[in-house]
């Protein structure tokens, strides 16, 4: 590996893409869960939207997950807390407040990597938060907020 990290810098940045991935994953299960699980005269869009969001996360976990092994990690596969259930309006803000959590977390992962020089992995980390972002607007913009 051509990687010039310190092992402590390597280790520290695999378990911040471990967190990052263990998210993602809840995501994905939480995302699709309320794609099946959604109804209502309103609920084609917005079904849409978990559907496509989720599969955004997927893509999100699987880079996150090739960056642990290429650090020499192993990438976690176990979520968090899923929320399932409830009316369209109440899946929404569930979604977005996941969306409000990654951005958080990410950016303080971004700041992090800078911080240890990992140069690859804050730029992989600011195009997702960058991605992130928009989920969120798209949940406050289902949601009718401004």
């Amino acid at each position: 590996m051509s990687l010039k990290l310190s092992e402590e810098a390597r280790k520290k940045i695999i378990d911040m893409l471990n967190e990052d991935r263990a998210q993602e994953l809840t995501a994905i299960i939480q995302y699709m869960g309320h794609h099946y699980e959604g109804e209502g005269l309103e609920s084609p869009p917005i079904l849409e939207l978990f559907r496509k969001t989720a599969m955004d996360e997927m893509r999100h976990a699987e880079d996150l997950a090739e960056r642990i092994v290429y650090l020499g990690g192993v990438p976690v596969y176990k979520p968090g807390q899923v929320q399932r259930g409830g009316d369209l309006r109440t899946m929404l803000k569930a979604d977005l407040g996941l969306e409000d959590g990654a951005i958080e977390r990410y950016r303080g992962h971004v700041k992090a990597c800078a911080e240890l020089g990992d140069t690859t992995t804050r730029l992989m980390l600011e195009k997702i938060l960058s991605e992130e972002e928009g989920h969120a607007d798209a949940f406050e913009t289902a949601l009718g907020r401004d």
